[in-house]
């Protein structure tokens, strides 16, 4: 392990800072096209689950990104504006934050680091952002990227690049990447540098687990161990 301090601790999103849900896809999609078009709801939501289905092995195989637009595209369907509200509501309760997110960003803050997001995501910065901002969660972040405006998804290098970027960082052993998956998070975060934790609370589904497993260098069980082990680790170092 490095002996550098760490100056930044980046978050995955979903499955770290918001709560694992196990999601029927098909079901959520069926929702959404049941008010675009509901004699063709089945058939509607069948193509768009094969479509965004496409783009995730795109992103475990190719670390390629993609945006919620593109899944449309692809699936060949056109959102109305009240299929794509129908489409936020349906995902709205999946959204929910770790209970102990908010005071360990606090607490991380209050240390002076910096606090950061990087995200898998097809979802628009506005959706993130509007979510953040309702949860208290957007003015404890210094920077956040979401893979839909770049043209690549964890773990390809240049996601967490800009990760750190986003934060103002430029030395990778000095940042610490917290997330759900052995293969995004935890492998491509150390191919970069950077130390990693993993949080093992999400079942990740069996196809978009990816081809390797990293060895994090912390395993925690709450948010809530973040400060106390980047004191330990940063007390080390000084």
């Amino acid at each position: 392990m490095t002996d550098a301090n760490i100056e930044a601790v980046l978050f995955d999103w979903g499955g770290t800072l918001a709560t694992w849900h196990d999601i029927d896809l098909h079901d959520t999609w069926r929702a959404v096209t049941t008010v675009l078009d509901a004699p063709r709801a089945e058939e509607l939501a069948a193509r768009l689950v094969a479509a965004e289905g496409s783009i995730w092995r795109r992103s475990r195989d190719e670390h390629r990104s993609s945006t919620l637009e593109e899944v449309c595209v692809l699936a060949e369907v056109v959102l109305s504006a009240e299929a794509l509200a129908e489409y936020e509501r349906q995902w709205d309760p999946h959204t929910e934050l770790e209970p102990d997110a908010i005071d360990t960003l606090r607490a991380l803050r209050e240390r002076g680091l910096k606090v950061g997001v990087l995200s898998n995501t097809i979802w628009s910065r506005r959706r993130h952002e509007a979510i953040f901002a309702r949860d208290g969660v957007l003015e404890l972040l210094d920077g956040a990227v979401y893979t839909s405006e770049i043209a690549h998804t964890k773990p390809h290098p240049e996601a967490f690049l800009a990760a750190m970027g986003a934060v103002g960082v430029r030395d990778p052993s000095r940042c610490l990447f917290v997330g759900d998956r052995l293969f995004d998070d935890v492998w491509g975060a150390q191919n970069v540098g950077m130390r990693a934790a993993h949080l093992p609370h999400s079942a990740i589904p069996l196809e978009q687990i990816g081809h390797t497993e990293g060895t994090p260098e912390a395993t925690i069980q709450r948010l809530a161990e973040l400060p106390a082990l980047i004191d330990t680790w940063n007390n080390r170092a000084a």
